[in-house]
């Protein structure tokens, strides 16, 4: 059923009209008396999720009983973290998500249906698994909060990626994400039905009915004044989703006339931490990028690899070295193959020899950039030269340049049309 919905390429949403929806929504929910929300971690801050999280405490209030950030492999928040994302929202009710253990496992998708919809290219089952409070808690309502944009792994984010992912469990992270990289992200990008989406409606449709799930979706678009918030979907089936990605597309997704030969993304410094994420450089643009282009990325924030101290020795110790590479490292390693996700990451994170990645780090060496296969290049040196408080959105012209500046990767999608077609 879909309880409020209200968006379009040139709505601007406002605070007030945010808690509008909300308290419209839950007012069609009707009573609960003991609410779980699962908003997403700082990493996606301007989902509006520490915001929709505050009206509902403002709604609930008491009854509001537990909040449990869908962490996914990151580290959990700090108390710096939920403070400037979730403001006065009280520390007392923040759970944290333990992706290796305090977990259920709801059911198993088959191996047959896995291997139908990759064609062939995995054939594992999957298992349906999620925080054990999602299941044992004896909350009556679920309230899932995030944004709806392009994804690397499933296409468009969030919906139920949100419950299997976000709050899931160490296999089932790793299997999925692994699913989406031997299926070609570049094929899945952008797109609402994906090899991942299957799995985890499947997942949702086949176990999670019992669960008291309602989906709070954003959508956000990224522009030279800020992010501005074009659409808010409330409803507790794949309505709700549909209709975001379908907004989605619309304001996250530039489709370009030509592929661009300099690219310069900027990684906000309280976002933006890890390879893991910052990658997501990477991802959005390389369906835009030409062949021999160069892609440089400003990280002052930079200072690790993985947002798991597992899951950073990995990267470190095999680096983003390409497909064939990484498929046979799985082969030959232990240690890889049981962190699939690992894996998967240091496939999209590659280039494939195809353009040059140069990260700009704010905290690792140029020894520590170069190891795993990545360009380095002075932060200060770079950002003298392409001044993110100067460069508008798009192409600029820097002395003689035509350079193409973003300014936050996670709130778009970037692709050169022939490139996408083929996709």
């Amino acid at each position: 059923m879909l309880y409020f919905k209200r968006g379009s390429q040139n709505d601007i949403l406002s605070a007030d009209d945010l808690r509008s929806g909300v308290f419209a929504a839950l007012d069609k929910i009707g009573k609960c008396k003991k609410v779980l929300v699962l908003p997403p971690d700082i990493t996606r801050f301007y989902s509006r999720a520490g915001e929709l999280t505050n009206f509902v405490r403002q709604y609930y209030r008491e009854r509001l009983a537990d909040i449990l950030p869908a962490i996914g492999t990151h580290f959990a928040m700090t108390d710096a973290e939920i403070s400037r994302m979730f403001g006065d929202v009280p520390k007392s009710l923040f759970r944290v998500h333990d992706w290796r253990g305090s977990l259920v496992t709801l059911g198993e998708v088959p191996g047959e249906f896995v291997s139908e919809i990759s064609g062939g290219k995995v054939d594992y089952s999957w298992p349906a698994q999620v925080n054990r409070l999602l299941v044992e808690g004896g909350h009556d309502l679920i309230l899932s909060i995030g944004q709806v944009v392009p994804h690397e792994v499933a296409g468009m984010a969030n919906y139920n990626k949100n419950i299997f992912v976000g709050c899931g469990g160490s296999q089932g992270i790793n299997t999925s994400h692994f699913l989406g990289a031997v299926c070609d992200m570049e094929k899945i990008m952008g797109r609402a039905d994906t090899p991942v989406r299957k799995v985890l409606n499947y997942a949702c449709d086949h176990f999670a009915k019992k669960l008291p799930i309602v989906y709070v979706l954003t959508v956000v678009q990224a522009n030279d004044h800020g992010p501005v918030t074009r659409g808010l979907f409330i409803g507790d089936d794949i309505e709700c989703f549909n209709l975001a990605a379908e907004l989605s597309l619309k304001v996250n997704f530039q489709m370009l006339s030509e592929p661009l030969k300099k690219v310069v993304v900027f990684l906000d410094p309280h976002e933006y931490k890890s390879t893991w994420l910052g990658n997501k450089s990477i991802y959005r643009t390389r369906m835009a990028m030409a062949d021999g282009g160069e892609l440089i990325v400003l990280a002052p924030g930079l200072k690790e690899f993985g947002e798991d101290r597992q899951i950073d020795a990995l990267i470190r110790k095999y680096g983003y070295i390409g497909t064939p590479r990484v498929l046979d490292a799985v082969k030959n390693n232990d240690d890889l193959r049981a962190n699939l996700s690992a894996a998967a990451h240091l496939i999209h994170g590659s280039s494939e020899g195809r353009f040059k990645i140069t990260y700009c780090p704010g905290h690792l060496t140029e020894e520590q950039i170069k190891s795993v296969n990545f360009e380095y290049a002075d932060l200060k040196t770079m950002t003298q030269k392409y001044n993110p408080a100067v460069l508008k959105s798009g192409f600029n012209d820097i002395a003689g340049e035509k350079v193409f500046y973003i300014s936050n990767p996670g709130l778009g999608l970037w692709a050169f049309k022939d490139r996408f077609e083929k996709g």
